[in-house]
């Protein structure tokens, strides 16, 4: 005989039946909607179109682009022929032009970065001149591409001199020699940001930062200090090395018998553990006779005192 707890009434045997076929409905219903409801077909014509014109809008946000339309079947845009004689480019406008005389916001114009102009301004502003259209292709900093881009406008004109009397013999063909640009030497104590920027490879932010640097040491004693700087890459420094010079080599001293932790640790060279030693150890054994005295300190090694020596004095 069944035990009466495992036997079901028949109105449980019913409600139990009823709910296995609710959840067989709720599992087969997902799976018969489509049969019910069509998804109506999306038209992304207008979206695209949309999208395309926005993207044409952001390029031409400059003002130095030829204006574009669009054709309304397949929105693809084309171009439409450039106003009052100039020809245009994403890169910049483009007109007939001197390089000799040419300002740097004119090159700006011209789609030159305005590193490279300001470079360009310094050659010629030095007595520098292109004597051929072909000779700003040996301009350090601009593309070829560029050179392409730029070389149909160029107009060099002459300068003024007396023409030679004619000679019935043949002209002479001279060879062609490739001009050579050169950058003024650098005093790295003397220099500001605009001199360090004319050199390659700097730009304003390494230009501060060599400033800054400096600063903070109190001036430099020898060229290799500048490739400390931070983020200076090692290649860049190696290029320009042979540029720089030093014409002063004295720097501003700390006396080490008379500065305190705070005043000696704000030198890049000196941490606070070595300015606390020098301090700690000044305070046990007296002023110092000699910097050769900072030797003692058994946490400055010969690389340390040799690097910060130039910096600090007893008197």
């Amino acid at each position: 005989m069944v035990p009466e707890y495992l036997s079901f009434t028949r109105k449980e045997r019913a409600g139990i039946a009823v709910i296995f076929l609710l959840i067989i409905v709720c599992i087969t219903l997902p799976f018969l909607f489509h049969l019910f409801i069509k998804s109506k077909p999306v038209d992304h014509t207008a979206f695209e179109k949309e999208i395309t014109a926005l993207n044409m809008q952001q390029q031409d946000s400059t003002g130095n682009f030829i204006n574009r339309n669009f054709d309304e079947n397949n929105f693809t845009p084309y171009q439409s022929p450039a106003k009052n004689g100039y020809s245009r480019n994403p890169k910049g406008e483009l007109f007939y032009f001197d390089p000799n005389t040419l300002p740097a916001g004119g090159w700006i114009k011209l789609g030159v970065r305005e590193k490279t102009a300001n470079t360009i301004q310094n050659y010629t502003s030095k007595g520098g001149r292109f004597n051929k259209p072909e000779d700003i292709g040996k301009i350090w900093g601009l593309h070829a591409d560029e050179v392409k881009r730029l070389l149909p406008f160029v107009r060099i004109t002459e300068k003024s001199q007396n023409k030679p009397a004619a000679s019935t013999s043949p002209p002479a063909f001279n060879t062609y020699k490739k001009p050579t640009f050169s950058i003024t030497a650098v005093d790295v104590n003397e220099a500001d940001t605009a001199a360090f920027i004319a050199l390659p490879g700097i730009g304003s932010k390494l230009a501060n930062r060599i400033v800054a640097f400096r600063e903070k040491l109190g001036g430099f004693y020898k060229v290799d200090q500048v490739a400390e700087t931070f983020a200076l890459p090692d290649s860049v420094f190696r290029k320009i090395k042979d540029k720089l010079v030093i014409l002063n080599t004295d720097v501003k001293k700390i006396n080490i018998n008379t500065a305190t932790t705070d005043e000696l640790k704000v030198h890049p060279y000196i941490r606070f553990n070595i300015a606390n030693a020098i301090v700690q150890y000044r305070t046990l054994h007296g002023q110092f006779a000699t910097l050769d005295d900072l030797k003692k300190i058994m946490i400055i090694t010969d690389d340390l005192y040799m690097k910060a020596g130039p910096y600090l004095t007893v008197k």
